[in-house]
């Protein structure tokens, strides 16, 4: 499964971002796709995770609220809609996929198998 995402940029404190993830290759569900960022000097951290079949989400504390993942089944594309950006949102944004994920290990980064290339969210108070 490839994973390509896009959507970043720069945007001012307050503003909204709307992020894609399309996958392509080999897609068999059960399927859940998730993203993560990584800010500089940072690790990777979970943002937010979706089932491909049901639509169970799970977002970190500090986007919850702001931030909605939803997913396009027919045009094997997941979003992350970003509302209210702070500057502390400042990353690149990941997204990623796994066949075999079990649910209690959505926000760790190491039980997923498929990654995409990330996209650079730039905010600026």
């Amino acid at each position: 499964v490839q994973l390509q995402a896009s959507g970043g940029g720069l945007v001012q404190a307050g503003g909204s971002l709307r992020l894609s993830c399309a996958a392509s290759g080999r897609t068999v569900y059960p399927y859940t796709t998730g993203w993560f960022r990584q800010a500089p000097g940072k690790e990777r951290e979970f943002v937010a995770a979706i089932k491909w079949f049901g639509g169970n989400t799970r977002y970190a504390d500090s986007v919850k609220g702001r931030f909605t993942i939803s997913r396009d089944n027919a045009k094997n594309r997941v979003y992350l809609q970003m509302n209210s950006l702070k500057y502390e949102d400042t990353a690149v944004y990941y997204c990623t996929g796994s066949m075999t994920i079990i649910w209690s290990n959505i926000a760790r980064a190491a039980s997923y198998e498929f990654w995409g290339q990330g996209t650079q969210v730039t905010v600026s108070s």
